[in-house]
């Protein structure tokens, strides 16, 4: 919420803290000041002028020469490009040596041979957003009211010496969203009652009853109801004030009587509606429930279809507004209105947030309503609108107020303990400075022995329980000024062995060159079940945000993917990104679904680039497949991983294999098939992805140091022909079978196919290392373990020796 500074002075007689003290002070007592923004700070110099004369530039069509009245003795000539400037006006001028938002600064120019000493300015130009700029105004220059002195400060004029103050509001703090409630925050900090507002006095005349009546099928969800009526008003431009006011706040005005509505809204946090009574088609207004599928045209022009839940307000037979979101496009209040019927009412917060989710309409009035308010300021609001409107309108405002009232009166009495609060809080607060912290928050407070009772007003419809309490003690106490004190245990703390697992991980990817990455975990129904580890069924939301956003996720990689492709369009060429996060999967009936930590990754482009020392060397499938067995070695697991071909669907289908650990498969690792590269515009891709809890149970190596060996190992080559499905793992696995205790290790290091070797058949080279610690090795076991090799390679494989 936007909160004016100016206005929150107008609450108190003396205001002792700046702008800038001010927020500070409000997010120390728990609601957080996002930003304080300084409008006059880049203003300098503009003042009111008049426009003597108004004719077209000489030399170009769409400029205007302006002799413009300011504080001078004498006017002088400004050239402005604006569609509506005209003699007569009074206007915004930044004069010569102005400066403007921006950075600029006004200057003497010549403008096709025309000397422009100044420059007429509209809203924009001043640093007030276009969208709350009155429509009348957005393409040109603001003209300002008749009655304004000349040579006046433009910023006094209008209120831009002022500041902004940009309230975060948590949704418990929902009185916060009215310039009263933020009135009576601030009252609480420095110790003062704010001032409440008072209406205009304008007489009555007449009955409402004699216009309309009302009727409410279902108090549940409309506890309040109430019309007042304001005949023979005249629609116009808001003073001013209002209209600045407003646009401080974000809102943009239209009219004297939307206007009012939306400055009650922001007064007291309580919405109105104004009807055009002449068109809402009847003398009767009944709130109902919707019927399915009934349609409304709303004020954005829009066509809506109702459902079952929505609360509509109706002339007895077709619907005129959606209750508490917007009103209808045909009983809208145009400058032909003359007579308004302006709406006062309590609807349910579930019944509104329900019809402005499901209708993806989210208005300032439904805001509040979903949030909650105070079901006992309505009147006072209602009453308020209904003056005003009669005051700029110089309408007439009609006696009395149609209305249905079934709300139930409650007082909120909660009891706590001055014992109870210094032992939660750890304070030592006497029960004098108790009393003077809920006199700062008007609440009435009882003392009955060491028994506190609070009466609550109606305005903190938040606070329900004792807890509400002590933090209400705790914050305006101050947050600073409780003790720090650490708890009385023994525990010590420390990460658990996951948690150590899963920071491995993670410092291990990143120094292997991969960028960790943060993607939703909600998509749309085509990519919830696309790369899943497996086929399992998925969870769709019952009112999801947007077609999106409808599922749950059941692998990470599809989201890795749009990713990469968003940089690639970035011109990041190069990118590798892992992420390790929650999947779901559906489960019988309404059980909450399964979820499982998935780690994957994704790498395109070059893997190296190329400089003074290297040549670039693109991604393959060995660079990912090297990184994900670093990470199983980093994780000091005992079982080595086994990699097997397979045919996965958006996977090429020769690049592709199953991930397998102590005999299961936990994972997969392969290149994007072609078509889905051009899809997303990348070039060769690599990704995988792993269920985390597998890495995490897998049996751990003990950590065995050895000596380093005082004998030297030897080698020996083999080449094999073998037929071309034989794959590396399972020639591996048969040379360490057969290798015996002094085979160390085995290495590939060439693979070739081709016409020369026959149909179907490859070639692997290896290198075998042999080393016995206890003494030097001799030829004879060397060459002994060697045929034992060869000799299995040849029956189990039916290899050949080149």
């Amino acid at each position: 919420m936007l909160v004016s500074y100016n206005w929150v002075k107008e609450f108190f007689q003396d205001f002792p803290l700046t702008a800038e003290e001010l927020g500070e002070a409000i997010t120390r007592t728990g609601i957080e000041i996002e930003g304080v923004e300084e409008l006059s700070a880049s203003l300098k110099n503009v003042v009111v002028g008049e426009v003597l004369s108004c004719e077209r530039h000489p030399d170009a069509e769409k400029l205007n020469k302006c002799l413009v009245q300011t504080d001078e003795e004498e006017p002088v000539q400004i050239i402005c490009g604006a569609p509506n400037v005209a003699a007569g006006q009074k206007v915004i001028v930044a004069k010569v040596g102005a400066r403007l938002p921006g950075g600029l600064k006004i200057k003497r120019a010549k403008l096709r041979g025309e000397v422009s000493e100044g420059m007429i300015c509209s809203l924009a130009e001043l640093g007030f957003e276009s969208k709350v700029v009155p429509k009348a105004y957005a393409d040109g220059i603001y003209v300002l009211p008749e009655h304004v002195e000349t040579g006046v400060s433009a910023v006094t004029l209008l209120g831009l010496d002022d500041a902004i103050l940009d309230m975060a509001i948590t949704p418990n703090r929902a009185d916060a969203l009215s310039m009263n409630g933020v009135a009576h925050e601030v009252g609480a900090i420095i110790h003062q009652k704010p001032a409440q507002p008072t209406e205009p006095d304008v007489s009555e005349k007449g009955k409402a009853d004699d216009f309309i009546s009302v009727e409410v099928e279902n108090p549940t969800e409309t506890p309040y109801y109430a019309i007042k009526m304001v005949e023979n008003i005249e629609i116009k431009e808001s003073p001013l004030w209002l209209q600045t006011k407003l646009m401080k706040a974000g809102i943009r005005p239209h009219n004297n009587v939307v206007d009012v509505t939306n400055y009650i809204n922001l007064l007291y946090g309580q919405p109105l509606h104004s009807f055009d009574y002449d068109k809402i088609g009847s003398k009767k207004i009944v709130v109902r429930s919707a019927k399915d599928q009934e349609e409304i045209t709303t004020l954005d022009g829009e066509k809506r279809t109702l459902q079952t839940g929505h609360t509509v307000i109706t002339n007895g037979t077709e619907p005129i507004a959606i209750a508490g979101v917007m009103g209808g496009e045909f009983s809208e209040v145009t400058e032909t209105t003359t007579t308004v019927a302006l709406e006062g009412a309590i609807f349910s917060s579930s019944s509104v947030g329900k019809a402005s989710r499901e209708l993806y309409l989210r208005t300032e009035a439904s805001i509040r309503y979903d949030k909650g308010s105070d079901a006992w300021k309505v009147e006072k609001a209602l009453a308020h609108g209904g003056a005003l409107i009669a005051e700029l309108s110089g309408g007439t405002l009609v006696g009395g107020v149609v209305e249905v009232d079934n709300r139930e009166k409650a007082v909120n009495k909660i009891e706590t303990s001055l014992t109870r609060i210094n032992r939660i809080l750890g304070t030592e607060i006497s029960l004098s400075e108790i009393e003077t912290i809920f006199d700062r928050l008007g609440f009435v407070l009882e003392v009955k022995e060491d028994t506190l009772i609070i009466e609550v007003p109606t305005r903190r419809w938040d606070i329900t329980i004792e807890a509400d309490i002590l933090e209400e003690v705790a914050r305006i106490y101050g947050y600073d000024e409780i003790p720090v004190t650490l708890p009385a245990t023994s525990t010590t703390g420390g990460l658990s062995d996951s948690q150590k697992a899963r920071r491995v991980m993670r410092a291990y990817l990143e120094g292997a060159g991969l960028n960790q990455a943060l993607t939703y975990s909600l998509t749309s129904k085509k990519d919830a079940t696309r790369l899943a580890l497996s086929d399992e069924k998925t969870v769709a939301l019952s009112m999801p945000m947007s077609e999106e956003h409808s599922h749950l996720r059941t692998s990470i990689v599809p989201q890795l993917i749009r990713s990469a492709s968003y940089n690639i369009a970035r011109k990041n060429m190069d990118v590798a990104l892992y992420e390790m996060g929650t999947v779901f999967y559906a489960t019988e009936g309404d059980n909450l679904p399964i979820e499982q930590e998935h780690l994957a990754g994704l790498i395109t482009g070059n893997w190296h680039t190329a400089d003074w020392q290297k040549t670039p060397k693109p991604v393959d499938f060995f660079v990912l497949k090297g990184i994900v067995e670093g990470l199983v070695n980093k994780l000091g697991i005992e079982a080595e991983l086994h990699w097997k071909q397979i045919e996965k669907e958006e996977l090429h289908p020769g690049r592709t294999a199953s991930i397998q650990l102590e005999g299961k498969e936990i994972g997969y690792l392969g290149a994007l098939h072609p078509a889905v590269e051009a899809s997303y515009d990348l070039k060769e891709t690599y990704v995988f992805e792993i269920n985390v809890k597998a890495l995490l149970d897998a049996t751990k190596e003990k950590v065995v140091y050895h000596p380093i060996p005082r004998y030297p190992e030897m080698t020996r080559d083999l080449a094999l022909l073998v037929d071309k499905d034989t794959d590396h793992a399972t020639i591996s696995q048969v040379i360490k079978e057969h290798g015996g205790n002094l085979l160390v290790d085995i290495e590939l290091f060439d693979i070739f196919e081709g016409e020369s070797l026959g149909e179907n058949k490859k070639s692997l080279a290896y290198t075998l290392t042999f080393l016995d610690s206890e003494r030097t090795l001799v030829e004879e076991d060397v060459q002994k373990a060697t045929n034992k090799v060869v000799e299995a390679l040849q029956a189990k494989l039916h290899a050949i020796i080149r």
